[in-house]
């Protein structure tokens, strides 16, 4: 719910939008559907059985639902005309390519120092930290800008970013795998080291003790005699 006042305070046009109604249809096309999952999900164990017995056919109906969305949304902004030339769609794309390309070396680096020794929770991070997701942010753009004949084009960078991220996850994949079994191989070696180092030091005062004790029990016979 934070993301309409940052949209609208980033592109200047509050006057133009009721955040009531926003808020509203937001609550009604997001928060409402996740509230009733949840609850059938917790709730009704025949629904969660039904779901995950139909779990691809869901999963196409999802896609298909929100392909029709963003399908209407774009024969909308093209019959009403649209202001962007290719030009300005081809900056914009590789804008957002140099952009996602930063935010993920800079997660990767955070990671790396703030959970140094949890190489698969930075791995997570350096995926989830850029994610965006088209099921959430297409009724967020429609429900703030429903009425707006450019919505089209509000829509389309969040269409760019996500295959990008796809094609970009798949290029850095096979890398991140490796550097995680590598990372935990080197963790598991150390802590080794670090408990045969203790066992050396604890075995080498022993057997200094058990020395002194000899010595000095020869020491209290040659006394005694």
């Amino acid at each position: 719910f934070l993301s309409p006042a940052l949209i609208l305070g980033y592109l200047g046009v509050t006057g133009e939008v009721n955040m009531g109604q926003v808020f509203f249809k937001l609550g009604l096309r997001v928060v409402l559907p996740i509230f009733i999952g949840q609850i059938l999900q917790h709730f009704v164990p025949p629904a969660k059985e039904f779901v995950k017995q139909y779990k691809k056919y869901f999963k196409t109906a999802q896609e298909c639902c929100l392909l029709f969305i963003i399908y209407t949304v774009f024969c909308k902004t093209f019959l009403q005309g649209m202001e962007a030339s290719v030009g300005q769609i081809f900056l914009m794309i590789a804008l957002q390519f140099f952009m996602l390309c930063v935010v993920m070396v800079l997660a990767w680096t955070c990671l790396r120092v703030l959970f140094r020794n949890e190489p698969k929770l930075q791995a997570m991070g350096l995926f989830g930290c850029t994610h965006k997701t088209v099921a959430m942010g297409v009724p967020l753009i429609n429900a703030i800008y429903e009425s707006n004949p450019m919505v089209g084009l509000y829509t389309l960078p969040l269409l760019i970013w996500h295959p990008m991220q796809l094609v970009i996850g798949s290029f850095v994949a096979p890398y991140v795998p490796a550097y995680v079994k590598r990372r935990e191989e080197e963790i598991s070696s150390t802590v080794q080291e670090e408990k045969s180092a203790d066992g050396t030091t604890s075995g080498g005062l022993d057997e200094t003790t058990i020395q002194d004790e000899m010595e000095q029990g020869v020491v209290e016979d040659k006394t005694d005699s």
